[in-house]
Order: structure tokens, then sequence, then C-alpha cells
């Protein structure tokens, strides 16, 4: 997903409680366990932090199981520029409801959640009472001026505590609230189930993009530079696997695919991937590629094709894609590490190794 480009914070740079914040009802500071950075690249270290009262409208869960995103290796290395320490990260939370304020609509102590990439919004702006609240300008990223969920408790606003619908793995589920979202709201949103849509990259984000295109009804081709990911990419549903190294591979699918999903944040021979794309079809992009897109307009212009992006998705959007999941028993596949474990599971995740999401599990 793109970096964030705006964040309210929640916190000092020394993790304290805000001079209102009163803690319980005796004015006792709550304390909770959290694994914090220190710094940029910093290892992760063990500590008790104490949390305020809890507002009016916010919820506070307690962390079972919180997946592992490339976001917050980006966020730990500050390569987005945007990063705040120390830093508590973490935000593809699955856990249990613990406190609710007293304006906390829909939400019961008990209940579980998830929490994804953002916990707060404005709720009154034009993008927010059009239910597009992940496009605020006040959207409040989890983990970047707020405490995430590598910690025993994190707290939200209550709109963005999403129900868990039945039927859904929930151990396996974390990622699907910043990943699975960030891939399935292109395909809701540009995609018919008679497409061809193409996934560039089989990795932590295009794994679940195969599996939701195809549960939808398209068909798909899989693009991805390890060839030892062929089969899985099959084994995920994709119909076609083609190698992105292979740019003559690559031109033999001019003007095919509908839809292309980019997941990945590295460079690629653009041309011939805009050339892949049908008359009025769509490159999306979710993959936080640095480096500037080169587009020819002519390429565009001849064949009415367009260029869009997106970050996650909305409460609603979220909902949705959780229920989408658990009807068509979609999952992403996890590697699982006690939270105890987590700088080893970050050094892993750093290495390219993770097959093909981590999924750290409370053990506080």
């Amino acid at each position: 997903m793109k970096a964030p480009t705006q964040a309210r914070s929640e916190q000092s740079a020394e993790l304290k409680p805000r001079p209102s914040d009163l803690g319980d009802s005796r004015g006792v500071p709550i304390k909770h366990q959290a694994w914090v950075a220190k710094g940029a690249k910093q290892p992760f270290v063990l500590e008790a932090l104490e949390f305020g009262a809890l507002g009016d409208e916010d919820v506070e869960v307690a962390v079972e199981h919180c997946g592992l995103c490339h976001s917050d290796l980006s966020v730990l290395n500050n390569e987005w520029g945007v990063s705040q320490y120390p830093a508590v990260l973490g935000h593809e939370v699955i856990g249990r409801v613990t406190g609710a304020g007293p304006n906390a609509k829909g939400i019961q102590v008990g209940q579980r959640v998830g929490v994804g990439w953002n916990s707060g919004s404005c709720m009154h702006c034009r993008q927010c009472m059009s239910g597009s609240q992940h496009l605020c300008p006040q959207v409040q990223p989890t983990i970047v001026g707020h405490r995430g969920g590598f910690a025993s408790h994190v707290r939200t606003h209550w709109a963005w505590a999403i129900p868990l619908p039945e039927g859904l793995k929930l151990p396996e589920a974390g990622p699907l609230l910043c990943g699975g979202i960030t891939v399935f709201a292109p395909l809701s949103m540009h995609a018919k189930p008679t497409d061809r849509v193409g996934i560039v990259g089989i990795g932590g984000l295009g794994h679940m993009a195969v599996k939701f295109a195809a549960a939808y009804g398209c068909e798909v081709t899989a693009f991805t530079s390890s060839e030892s990911k062929f089969d899985e990419a099959r084994g995920f549903g994709a119909h076609h696997v083609v190698s992105s190294r292979d740019s003559a591979a690559i031109n033999k699918l001019a003007g095919a695919f509908d839809l292309l999903i980019s997941t990945v944040n590295v460079p690629l021979d653009w041309d011939a991937i805009i050339g892949t794309l049908a008359p009025n079809g769509r490159l999306h992009v979710v993959g936080a590629v640095l480096e500037p897109i080169p587009v020819a307009a002519f390429s565009l212009i001849m064949k009415q094709r367009g260029i869009s992006g997106s970050p996650t998705g909305a409460p609603v959007a979220i909902q949705s894609m959780l229920e989408f999941a658990a009807r068509h028993d979609i999952a992403p596949q996890t590697e699982h590490f006690p939270m105890s474990r987590i700088n080893e599971a970050f050094a892993r995740l750093e290495s390219g190794k993770a097959r093909y999401r981590i999924v750290l599990d409370a053990d506080f």
C-alpha cells in the first residue's frame, strides 16, 4: 500500500499519555505491554506503556494475532520519511474487545474484531460522509502517530474496529485487513467476473490477489520473477503464469488484459506492461514503487487506457472483503511466530524468504 500523507498524533515522542488522559475511572493509568522500536532500523524491545482514559468513541482490543506487513518494515526503516519514534508497529490485528467508550457504536465487549491500516478518521468531511473514510484528510494510520498492534492491546475508533464474520479463519485473517483489502479494492472497483485480470508479483499482496480474482470468476494470469513460484501461483488459482523478467513473453500478451494489478515495489518494463492492456484496460498500482513510473502518452491515448492506484479501503469495504473471504474460504498463506520473536520475524520478512505472510501470535 502507499505511504500515508497525513497523520494526527495520538502520542508524544516518549509514548506517554496526553495531558488530558486521566486513566481509568479511578484516575489510575492503564498499563499494557508493547514491542517498541526506539529509532529507524532499531530492534524491538518489550516495554510497559501507560494508556490514558479510553476516548468516548474508542474501543480497546486485546491482541491475539497481528500480521507483519512489508509496510511495517518500511515504517521501521523510515523508507517513506513519515515515521515517528519510538514506534509501536503492527496494523493487521485480530483480537477481542476489552473496553468501549460510551459513544462507541455497534461494538460489544468480548466481540472479536479486526483493526487494519487505519484506526481513525474525522467522520465529518466529504470523504467520510460519503463512505470513503480511508481518503479522509485526517485519516489516522495505525502505526504512524499511533500505537499499533505489536502489543498486548491496541485502540481504535469504533468505526475502524471491523466485526469478523462467521467462518473466517481467525489465526490467518490478520493479513486480510491490510494486504487483503488493498488487492480486493481494485477488483471490486474495476473488474467484472468475465474480465481477464493480470496480477504482477506473487508475494504477500499478489498471492491474495490471485485468490480473490479467481474466486471472483476472472481469467487470471500471474506475473512473477521467480520460476519457483509458478506452480504455487497455479495453486492459488492462476490460469496462466508468466515470468515478469521475460519482456518477450510479456510482449506476446499485447492487448490481453482488462485489468492489471501491480503489487510489486520495484521498477518493471512499464512499456511492455502497459502494452498488455486491452482497449479501455487499466493498470492499477498498489505496490509502493519509490521511483516514478514512465508512461508514453500515446500508449494510453490510442487505446483509451488508464492508470490508477489506491490505498486500503473504507470500513464497509473491509467488511465486504472479509465476508467474501469467509464465503469463498480464502485465507492468506502464512507463517506464524510468537510475538516474542518479533525481531527474528522482521529479519525473515526483510530477507524475502517469507511464504507469503507472517503472523505474530501474542504471547505476553
